[in-house]
């Protein structure tokens, strides 16, 4: 039996004019080069519909639907504040902690989810894999992209933190959209890499609940960036979260933009990005092989 398809043929692909049946026969790419992202446009209606799909299911039979996008950042925020700002009483130049934590954690709940669900997509829709064609890289950045609905109502807990404490807005929001790119490259950029590993090592499912715990404390979500020693500030802003964290609060409470952790930060982003969408090209060919 002779299938036809209605995709128009492009790179890695040949038709073959089999009598009346025209059939496109789809083959890998190889080698290292940059992918062609002109395919992910022509599949971006079912991007958009895989991400409302993620949306839906995450919050289907729940009784308070999205309120968990809050309640999840705001217990986590009046724990820490307990904690690390009553108990421990840690520094934080003179931001009440309530609001230096609430500033922080709304995009660290936003990282940490997407990473996590990013890095096992291709495993949890290894059924769809194998039955039809679209770009494999629709996986990883559908949580990226779902979880942003999230962090849009979480912020609903920023704006009446900032109201209470009457911290009025500034010119710093003008660089709002720049932070929140920079806060979506990185599970990106991290996804790509762990989707494609996750299919040759399932350790990478057992090993992400540790390790996202632990990246809260790589970054100045729970402490000020100002209490690591001088020496040290460089290698620290190497990882992208202390940029995303830093240019959040100044951003949002209208201090003075910290380039100092977030230009490394962003070409740190930049690197895991490129290289993530590299390394997945070249696992593209065999993930329904292997998976």
């Amino acid at each position: 039996m002779v299938k036809s398809f209605e995709r128009k043929p492009e790179t890695g692909t040949s038709n073959i004019d089999s009598g009346s049946a025209a059939v496109t026969i789809i083959k890998p790419e190889s080698g290292w080069g940059m992918r062609d992202f002109r395919e992910l446009k022509e599949y971006r209606d079912l991007f958009f519909s895989l991400a409302w799909r993620s949306i839906k299911v995450l919050y289907a039979q729940t009784v308070l639907g999205l309120s968990w996008a809050i309640l999840r950042p705001l217990i986590q925020i009046v724990i820490f504040s307990i904690i690390f700002g009553r108990v421990a009483k840690l520094p934080t130049e003179g931001v009440p902690y309530f609001l230096f934590s609430s500033v922080a954690i709304v995009p660290w709940t936003y990282i940490s989810q997407s990473i996590s669900e990013s890095s096992e997509s291709l495993v949890a829709g290894q059924g769809m894999l194998g039955k039809v064609y679209f770009p494999r890289l629709i996986f990883p950045l559908t949580p990226v992209l779902s979880r942003l609905v999230d962090f849009g109502i979480s912020m609903i807990i920023i704006c009446f933190t900032m109201l209470y404490y009457h911290v009025p807005p500034t010119w710093n929001l003008l660089l709002f959209p720049l932070f929140v790119l920079l806060m979506a490259s990185i599970p990106a950029g991290i996804g790509l890499w762990l989707s494609s590993l996750a299919i040759r090592f399932r350790d990478v499912r057992h090993a992400m609940p540790f390790v996202i715990q632990m990246l809260i404390y790589t970054a100045p979500i729970v402490y000020s960036a100002s209490s690591i020693p001088e020496k040290y500030r460089l290698i620290y802003s190497l990882n992208p979260i202390v940029g995303v964290t830093e240019g959040f609060r100044s951003c949002l409470l209208g201090t003075s933009i910290p380039w100092l952790y977030i230009l490394p930060g962003t070409i740190t982003s930049f690197i895991l990005v490129v290289s993530g969408v590299w390394y997945f090209k070249r696992m593209e060919r065999i993930i329904v092989d292997v998976i």
